[in-house]
């Protein structure tokens, strides 16, 4: 009989969460106004109801103030894009959130166009999108989960990422297309792959950490791994049978670090939310950011 192997090294968020948290009522209490975040609904998807719950029991801690725009499932693309620009325009909003997935036809895209950059909380607008393809991290408000990892991928390799060999799989919009723009700015080797890479473990083997965000349960197995990976895992899954919520890869991959779902990314993700509202107030307001 072999020895088993032994568990990776967990990644919990939780901590680096705290530590982003305390910063941001550092920064909130030193503020003689109460900044207001907007979330803005429309759909009748239940999951997103609950995470802008979630939203909201968090602002309330904080002591930010915060407001739900509920346009419905049945409103037009027109009534969302005069809501967004309306929003964008009122300077008593210090950010914005337009909760995705939208109602059907409604279009993405066409809507974030009317979402002002610098009240752009999660970072999806266009604008800030294209601050970050160009470099220019410091002008944008960066998406929080792919901050997240990249300041997870900091724990596990160093803080000083350059050279480093990352293979991030899953190109979507909210996460891994950003993340290689934003892990190439540090100097990172980023390799794209998706869902269908062929040989996946031969193109996975020399890299130094390998991110996923596929939404897909269970896509990296560990055929594909190597005992000196870190494995970053950004996927959501809820099995058919309810038991809760499991990554893109298989729990305790034989690699050295991995960050467990759920505790990994998430909780950083949500108070980094918060640090882009800080942020954002910043910058409307003209001061330097980090």
């Amino acid at each position: 009989m072999t020895d088993p192997l032994p568990h990776p090294l967990a990644l919990p968020g939780k901590p680096r969460a705290d530590q982003v948290t305390r910063q941001v009522r550092a920064d909130l209490s030193s503020w003689d106004f109460q900044p207001h975040l907007v979330s803005v609904l429309a759909s009748g998807d239940p999951a997103s109801r609950v995470y802008v719950d979630s939203k909201a029991r968090q602002a309330k801690r904080l002591g930010v103030r915060f407001t739900v725009r509920d346009l419905g499932a049945t409103t037009t693309q027109e009534k969302l894009h005069a809501t967004l620009h309306a929003l964008s325009s009122d300077p008593d909003v210090h950010g914005i959130m337009l909760e995705l997935p939208l109602a059907a036809p409604l279009d993405a895209d066409a809507a974030l166009l009317h979402l002002t950059a610098r009240k752009d909380i999660e970072g999806l607008s266009p604008a800030n999108l294209a601050l970050i393809a160009a470099g220019r991290e410091s002008e944008a408000l960066l998406p929080p989960t792919p901050r997240s990892i990249r300041f997870l991928l900091r724990e596990a390799l160093g803080d000083d990422l350059r050279g480093a060999r990352v293979a991030v799989i899953g190109p979507g919009r909210t996460v891994g297309r950003p993340l290689t723009f934003m892990l190439n700015n540090r100097g990172v080797t980023v390799t794209l792959c998706n869902e269908h890479t062929r040989d996946l473990g031969s193109v996975l083997a020399a890299q130094d950490a390998v991110v996923i965000a596929v939404g897909r349960a269970g896509l990296l197995r560990a055929d594909h791994v190597q005992p000196h990976h870190v494995v970053v895992d950004a996927g959501i899954n809820v099995p058919p049978d309810g038991s809760g919520v499991v990554g893109d890869a298989q729990a305790n991959l034989p690699v050295r670090a991995q960050t467990p779902v759920p505790g990994g990314v998430g909780p950083l993700t949500s108070a980094l939310m918060y640090q882009n509202l800080v942020r954002a107030v910043k910058l409307q307001r003209g001061e330097p950011v980090e």
